[in-house]
């Protein structure tokens, strides 16, 4: 479950909208925007009780996506009830009266995939991905909490949920810059306006929530005639029509209550304000008030600010990034919302940088673009960006933005579920003067500005609270009408019995003439080819260097390469649709390429240039230097990054090669120091054809493929001999539990972590492991998180994993708690490891029965898209696994006893604990010292010991 303060994208952006690593626009080179040769067909239908169906069939995996949206959100909220819609949306993941227990679990036991739900201002929303065979379960359940819930919500449920409801909000106001939608929703929107209050609500609000008020609120608005319902995948509209009708004809509508008006309410005057927070520079908002979502006038905007901010080389990029150096990142975007969308431009400013100057120069630049407009090259390329999206966004069948969400989001909001061709229509046909002409209507209005900087936090003031007006609701409309019952609810959830066989794509290999690997998955279903080329080497390979030497010089290969600068390099990558960059993980650089199928040649040689000539130019090295020493602060301004900062190294040990800060970017120090030669030795040793490999997944074959990479990469020879790998030396576990606090002044949550290493990914028994794990902590119904949140509510979420790694793995259970919870909190986390490892309490073999099904019964659907068996495919050729490992990992899964699993709990030490906690140490030191789990030592966020006691 999960909350949506700003809203989701809408259809268009939801389809199109896709990440750039490294990409820009080029001034000199003009490439026609790519046609959108692909489409999200549907058929639709509306049944008696008004429930809106859209369908959409799409059968390359064994998958149905399920996505239920509720047209209310908290622009539906009047005065004393605020936050309301999101409750609803927890409350009704609570059970219902046929299914009294987890929403999630009978999901779990299918192996759902993409499963959760979001509110945000205008809408509710749940979708799964599920196996065809278990659609009935699945549209039973959805079914079933809309017509049978009110039963199953009492005091208990609602003062549960209202718990976990809270923490989510202390824990978004914990962050930093964590109130700022807050403070912008308020200086944005009169009081009176539905926008004015936060989707989370007001603690005083929730507090007051009785049951009636939420029995109320639901018989208002969760019926079949104020929902949408579609399905994508492996099913047709016969087959839909038939088991709709049969599960949700029966519920009767509700009253059918009115929209607000759209009232887009743009500020008369601008207007600005300043906050002071826990942040480790300042960050600029600049915000207005535009037209609605489902409006040519909004789709022009979203082009306007990808011009102005959307990429490398936009207008505010270009000046403040690169040629004044003024700050670490700028953005400009278009959010939309269905009575007032926002268009935003946000900027971190430089430590030592007077903000105003940033501001006089996004002024200065937004009044030229408004003045003179974009040029050609700017608006086509602006139209490949959001073409390129398209194609890339509707491999995903379901998920927070796939296609079944697009569709539900076009039909919700301008009730045509195929608004999303209006708007790639409006993209490819609008001109930089229709583009100026509605950027002068709406950007020469007030805007807000709110400026963050750095200090006490202070908190953003809560509307008085008042005693909301009784609900008065209309009669419900006489043309809705409902079909017999044909689901006897009380024999239960449908049993599914029959599930897809696991499918994944053959692999196929080559050698190129350059002594790399090619290991080929055809994926025919979009025009799209994605590349990765695997090296040894990553944060490890820091061993002996500068610690974050390697993230930075994988990370420095799109900032130029061969006659290219970094600007015209991802000016270059834009105008092909291409997206591009490198990167490292704990035991690997890889470098990555998804390119269009129609711009594949071109593609793979801008590719080869950006990994055989990376410029390392020093003034993007300084440029990129600053700005990743800004990221080290914001790194340690979050709580969990803090964390996860400082707990490796005291895992492993100084000297170990994966003694360092889990992100793998090294200190802020160790950046400063870096230079060009460490940046070229580290590309000569690592970045490496032989003992590489290059993974493709997608539209060609091996044929077609080959040739071509042997066309760009055949020759590339490599300098000098290999490096060593880098030495993962075998580390002892402490001979006693360790604590360690981290202060945050005035933090309303304690983030707790315990870690401990365990054994390899590459342990013959890591499976094993792995579903020990998974019974503890790794999934939404494991122990952990069932007991924090669910039980007790004192945390949002409490969840355990193991990250995977060629040495020891660490393994780490965490929960960001309400402060005043922290010793007790940490007392639970202890006992329930303690009692799971040491066999006191095993794992029970409904517990590993309920993984090994969630796990196995979870694959069909598991490779639904280019980029999952990409991974899966990257994870054989890091841990050298067979071709078949999904289908031998499968085997071991299934053979699994709870015997086995216990013995592999075991594998934990509770004494053995290693605890860091985050949290205003004022309020958590000394409840922690009295638990005495373990000798206590205060750090700064640099894991430097400031204090230490016995």
């Amino acid at each position: 479950m999960s909350l949506s303060s700003r809203p989701r994208a809408a259809a268009l952006a939801l389809a199109l909208a896709v990440t750039f690593t490294g990409v820009a626009f080029a001034p000199a080179t003009v490439t026609a925007a790519p046609k959108a040769t692909v489409d999200i067909p549907y058929e639709e239908f509306t049944l008696p009780n008004g429930l809106r169906v859209v369908v959409h069939t799409d059968r390359k995996a064994p998958i149905v996506a399920v996505n239920l949206w509720y047209h209310v959100g908290s622009k539906d909220e009047p005065a004393g009830r605020t936050g309301f819609a999101h409750l609803f949306e927890h409350l009704m993941f609570n059970g219902s009266e046929n299914h009294r227990g987890e929403y999630f679990e009978p999901f779990e036991l299918v192996g759902a995939t993409d499963m959760n739900g979001t509110t945000n201002s205008d809408r509710t929303n749940y979708f799964q991905n599920v196996p065809t065979t278990a659609l009935d379960m699945a549209l039973w359940m959805e079914s079933d909490r809309m017509g049978h819930l009110l039963g199953a919500i009492d005091q208990k449920v609602l003062d549960e949920q209202r718990g976990v409801v809270q923490n989510e909000k202390r824990e978004g106001e914990n962050q930093p810059y964590g109130q700022v939608w807050d403070a912008l929703g308020k200086a944005l929107y009169p009081k009176t306006h539905p926008y004015h209050h936060s989707t989370i609500g007001s603690m005083a609000d929730l507090d007051a929530a009785s049951l009636d008020d939420v029995k109320g609120w639901f018989r208002t608005w969760y019926g079949p005639n104020n929902a949408v319902l579609v399905l994508a995948g492996d099913i047709d509209v016969a087959t839909a029509k038939e088991k709709v009708t049969r599960f949700f004809g029966d519920i009767p509508a509700t009253p059918t209550m009115a929209q607000p008006k759209v009232d887009v309410a743009p500020l008369a005057q601008s207007t600005r304000a300043t906050m002071t927070d826990k942040v480790p520079q300042a960050r600029i908002h600049r915000v207005w008030n535009v037209a609605q979502v489902g409006t040519p006038e909004f789709d022009k905007l979203q082009l306007f600010a990808q011009v102005l901010g959307g990429s490398k080389s936009s207008r505010l990029d270009k000046r403040l990034l690169h040629e004044e150096k003024l700050v670490d990142n700028v953005s400009a975007a278009a959010y939309p919302m269905q009575l007032s969308s926002n268009f935003v431009i946000t900027a971190d400013v430089k430590q030592g940088v007077d903000p105003a100057k940033v501001e006089a120069i996004i002024d200065e630049e937004l009044k030229k673009l408004l003045r003179d407009g974009p040029t050609k090259t700017e608006l086509e390329q602006a139209r490949t960006v959001f073409k390129a999206g398209f194609v890339r966004g509707i491999e995903r069948i379901g998920g927070s933005g796939g296609k079944a969400d697009a569709l539900a989001e076009c039909t919700v909001y301008t009730g045509d579920p195929g608004c999303f061709r209006d708007s790639l229509k409006i993209i490819d046909t609008a001109s930089a003067t229709d583009l100026g002409k509605v950027a002068n209507t709406w950007l020469t209005k007030g805007s807000h500005t709110l400026v963050v900087v750095p200090g006490d936090r202070t908190a953003v003031t809560e509307d008085a609270s008042v005693t909301p007006a009784p609900l008065t609701l209309p009669p419900v409309d006489a043309k809705y009408t409902t079909t017999p019952a044909t689901v006897d609810r009380s024999l239960g959830v449908p049993q599914t019995t029959r599930y897809p066989d696991l499918k994944f794509p053959s692999l196929q290999r080559a050698t190129l003439k350059n002594g790399t690997t090619v290991i080929l998955a055809e994926r025919h279903d979009i025009p799209v080819v994605q590349m990765s080329y695997e090296f040894t080497g990553g944060f490890s390979a820091d061993q002996g260097r500068k610690l974050g030497t390697s993230s930075f010089a994988m990370g420095m290969m799109d900032e130029g390469a061969g006659e290219l600068d970094a600007l015209a390099f991802g000016d270059r990558a834009e105008s092909l649709g291409a997206n591009l960059g490198a990167g490292a993980s704990l035991d690997g650089g890889k470098a990555y390429l998804s390119a269009l199928k129609q711009n594949l040649d071109p593609s793979v040689a801008l590719f080869s240039k950006m990994l055989r000539e990376p410029r390392f130019d020093q003034k993007e090295i300084d440029r990129v230097k600053a700005t990743w020493i800004a990221g080290i602060k914001q790194e340690k301004a979050r709580p969990n990054g803090a964390a996860l900062r400082v707990l490796p190294p005291l895992l492993y040990g100084q000297g170990h090669a994966y003694a360092m800060p889990f992100s793998g970017s090294g200190t802020e120090e160790s950046i400063a120091s870096l230079t060009r030669d460490d940046l070229v030795d580290f590309h000569r040793d690592w970045v490496r054809p032989q003992d590489a490999t290059l993974i493709v997944v997608g539209d060609t074959t091996l044929k077609e493929i080959v040739p071509l990479l042997d066309k760009h990469l055949g020759d590339w020879k490599p300098t000098g001999d290999a490096p060593p790998r880098p030495q993962i030396g075998e580390v002892a576990r402490p001979a006693k539990p360790r604590v360690f606090l981290i202060d945050q002044p005035g933090a309303v949550q304690a983030n707790i972590f315990a870690g401990e290493v365990v054994p390899s990914t590459k342990d013959a028994d890591s499976v094993r492991f792995d579903i020990a794990n998974s019974v503890l902590g790794g999934e939404f119904s494991s122990r952990l998180n069932m007991n924090l949140r669910e039980g007790k509510h004192w945390a949002y979420g409490a969840y355990s994993f193991s990250a995977n790694a060629l040495g020891q793995r660490p393994w780490m259970a965490f929960a960001p708690v309400q402060i005043d919870k922290t010793a007790d909190s940490l007392k639970e986390l202890q006992r329930e490891i303690t009692d799971y490892a040491s066999g006191k309490a095993p794992p029970q073999p409904e517990e590993v029965a309920k993984i090994q099904a969630t796990e196995i019964r979870s694959l069909p659907g598991a490779f639904e898209t280019g980029s999952a068996v990409l991974g899966a495919i990257s994870g054989i050729v890091r841990y050298d696994r067979p071709d078949d490992y999904v289908f031998q990992r499968k085997a071991q899964i299934e053979a699994l006893t709870p015997e086995q699993v216990k013995a592999a709990a075991a594998t934990l030490d509770p004494k053995a604990l290693t605890w860091v906690v985050v949290g205003d140490l004022k309020q958590i030191e000394k409840p922690v010292r009295a638990l005495n789990l373990g000798e206590v030592h205060v750090l700064d966020a640099d894991g430097n010991t400031i204090a230490a006691k016995p």
